[in-house]
């Protein structure tokens, strides 16, 4: 393999032989783990194994285990990641059974689900692995036969010389492979070659889904465990004076209530944590249902808004309307200039006319099927927790300085994540169950409501865009200029299309302050921009006479043929070809008369992805019946689990443009629960949902994200063909609901 960002070298793995039982594991790290190299035995004998979480280990009757190092929250990268290294193993999967690796990361350096990136970062070092342990067996099998390694081939497990007829099992192999070199040079498998990747793999947890098997930190139990539940300030910008706990100390079960001190400012240096950490107040008891009727009973005190303008945080409790007044007036002030192409000012001083046009969203909640939910268990020497988190790493320092312990007397156990999104990547449950339980010297489960999780923060930001677009004489595109922002933060993503198809082009972007706590959001600022641009290019070929899709495919051939600025982070062609994809497909695709249809297509998480959706009307409402997607992610690992991925974007996303909206008043959360935050339904979702897939050779890239963000917009277009009239305001069902209703009144 050549040396580059999507190669690694054979000094980036290393091996370990386990000779007792004749089996072997291979030990590879990703990119500068090779320093343990030097520490390593370069074999060992029967009775003495060097036990390492590796990544393949091949048992003597020839079954191999394959390791998942990444937390595994539904995307299925349990079954995806392993079939990278059997392929190029070249074991048959019926062989294979899989194991789920804990945090550790003196063998692995990136433990870590998020921004669609697992496949597409372990793609060369995992077929690296597969192929060092399968050249590593050929050289033995080639040393046992004494012929040369070229006269040898490997299929399902075993060696073959085809000029004797001799066979050996990867069983038989395993201990004198262990004892190879590790070899100079690997050859990966010719992409046309694969009998694995490219197939569709069940997901290898499915039977312990299916039957109730504990998989989550929910299930997990040990004796003397006790139950913790936070109760966190209603309002955000207040924070916890003290707490009366009369009332709750005299309630059965309850073993402890007290307060949990705010984390230094250390806490965002060393974690990977957003949440603006105040004190919380702790209730510890026998059993859950204990726990939250003590919660009830629980009196705090609070501080009025604790904001100033040395933390930049608002002075004030903050709510809904205020909000949008507030973004409304910051997108008039002077924003900072993220890309500026040619002369947008003269562009629209000469324009013969302009449209403009505004569009607005509200925060949102993740709203997993499971809360969060950590186990602790630390002692005066030693910390172990089972936890749902997408990041371990990025905690590891925050609970060091925490606990008082080294990072190497903390172990975390990876459950099962039932969702998330990216709240599961910051890991405050993990910090708060710990501290809990060092305070009692008690091993505890820490456990969040419902209303917990919906009011405790880490939400979707609310934003606002406006675009405007300059046309000259012959009803021709010359400037264009977007000016977006949000609370607290802007979603811009400058280098994306459409930057460099249009010569005057200048893209702004303001914040507004704010107390709420915001974090990573499927697809993060992606979610919302690719809904405003989206629906304004679609507005825009309204105007311009244009039909939705050539006007796209017009504005990539510009890209192409005249590119402007400096730099655009999409490829053209492959853009193009998803939007060419989607429109084949859907020139096929059928619907009643009188619904709507509506596409989007965009480009994130290194995936490019269009989305189309039919839209009806039922019971009063706007409802998405159909819905079709077509994504180039270059070569599909797993089609089973991508073709999943796509249809609950899909469905996450028509839930999320239609329903989602966290509201607030005087800084509280005003949707608490699923009777009042409304999510899509069963009863709601599409009928029908069909994916496609560019093929190409192309190294994979993510599947989680992309198709969410264009879905949004699909839906907001689909709304205009079926009702001609365009919904600038998220959620669309309650504008929908709203103008109908004044409507129907006047």
């Amino acid at each position: 393999m050549k040396a580059d960002e999507n190669t690694i070298d054979r000094r980036s793995f290393l091996k370990a032989a386990l000779l007792a039982g004749g089996g072997m594991i291979l030990q590879f790290h990703w990119p500068g783990a090779t320093a343990l190299a030097a520490h390593l035995p370069t074999e060992t004998t029967a009775g003495e194994p060097f036990s390492l979480n590796s990544y393949i280990k091949i048992h003597p009757d020839g079954k191999v285990t394959l390791f998942n190092p990444n937390p595994e929250f539904g995307q299925n990268v349990k079954t995806s990641l392993p079939m990278i290294l059997a392929e190029e193993l070249d074991v048959n999967w019926e062989q294979v059974q899989v194991e789920q690796a804990d945090f550790f990361p003196e063998r692995f350096e990136r433990q870590f689900t998020g921004g669609s990136q697992s496949i597409r970062r372990a793609w060369p070092v995992l077929r690296t692995a597969g192929a060092a342990a399968r050249q590593m067996l050929l050289l033995a099998a080639a040393k046992r036969w004494s012929v040369a390694v070229s006269e040898l081939r490997t299929d399902a497990g075993q060696v073959f010389h085809s000029k004797s007829k001799r066979t050996l099992s990867y069983g038989e192999l395993a201990s004198a492979a262990a004892l190879v070199p590790v070899p100079k040079d690997v050859k990966l498998k010719d992409v046309a070659n694969f009998k694995i990747i490219g197939s569709s793999k069940h997901n290898v947890e499915m039977d312990n889904i299916v039957t109730g098997k504990p998989l989550f930190t929910s299930d997990y139990k040990t004796e003397g465990m006790l139950i913790a539940m936070i109760v966190h300030p209603a309002s955000f910008g207040r924070e916890i004076i003290d707490i009366d706990d009369t009332a709750v100390r005299k309630m059965p079960g309850i073993k402890d209530v007290f307060i949990i001190e705010p984390l230094s400012q250390d806490y965002k240096k060393n974690g990977f944590d957003v949440m603006s950490y105040t004190k919380l107040a702790v209730i510890v008891g026998t059993t859950t249902w204990e726990v939250m009727q003590a919660k009830k009973k629980l009196i705090m005190q609070l501080t009025g808004p604790t904001g100033n303008a040395n933390n930049g945080k608002p002075n004030f409790l903050e709510s809904t309307e205020r909000h949008y007044a507030d973004m409304e007036h910051y997108s008039t002030l002077p924003a900072k200039v993220r890309r500026r192409d040619g002369d947008p000012e003269s562009a629209f001083k000469n324009a013969v006319r302009i449209i403009e046009r505004t569009y607005t969203a509200p925060f949102l909640v993740h709203n997993t099927m499971e809360p969060v939910s950590c186990f602790a268990h630390v002692t005066a020497d030693h910390a172990e927790l089972y936890a749902p988190i997408q990041a371990p790493e990025f905690i590891m320092s925050t609970l060091s300085a925490r606990l008082g312990l080294a990072k190497d007397k903390i172990k975390i156990n990876l459950a099962r994540m039932g969702g998330g999104f990216g709240l599961r990547a910051y890991g405050h449950h993990l910090v708060e169950a710990a501290v809990i339980s060092q305070k009692l010297s008690a091993p505890i489960k820490l456990i969040y409501t419902r209303e917990d999780e919906a009011t405790y923060g880490i939400y979707r930001p609310s934003y606002r865009a406006t675009y405007r677009a300059a046309l000259d004489e012959n009803n021709e595109l010359i400037g264009f200029h977007i000016k977006a922002g949000g609370i607290p933060e802007s979603p811009i993503h400058e280098n994306r299309f459409p930057a460099g198809a249009i010569a005057n082009y200048l893209a702004e972007a303001w914040s507004v302050p704010s107390a709420i706590t915001i974090g990573a959001f499927r697809a993060p600022g992606s979610n919302f921009i690719a809904c405003a641009e989206q629906s304004f290019l679609d507005e825009l070929a309204f105007e311009m006479k244009k039909d939705p899709i050539d006007f796209r495919l017009e504005l990539l051939q510009r890209a192409k043929d005249k590119p402007i600025g400096q730099r655009n982070d999409y490829d053209i062609d492959r853009y193009a070809g998803v939007i060419q994809l989607l429109k084949d497909k859907a020139n096929i695709t059928e619907r009643p008369l009188g619904t709507g249809r509506g596409m989007a297509a965009y480009f994130c998480h290194n995936t490019y992805a269009a989305a189309m959706v039919d839209i009806g009307v039922k019971n009063g409402e706007p409802y998405v019946f159909q819905a079709l997607a077509a994504i180039d992610c270059g070569i599909v690992v797993n089609k089973d689990a991508a073709i999943n991925m796509a249809e609950g974007a899909l469905t996450d996303g028509i839930g999320n443009a239609l329903y989602g909206e966290q509201l607030f008043m005087d800084g509280v959360p005003q949707k608490s629960n699923f009777n009042n935050y409304r999510i899509i339904r069963m009863n709601e979702s599409p009928v029908k949902l069909d994916v496609h897939f560019v093929e190409n050779q192309d190294n994979p890239t993510g599947m989680g994200e992309p198709v969410f963000p264009p879905t949004f917009a699909a839906v907001a277009n689909a709304l205009f063909s079926f009702s001609g009239k365009r919904y600038y305001r998220q959620p669309f069902v309650k504008q929908y609901v709203d103008e109908n209703v004044s409507e129907q009144k006047a």
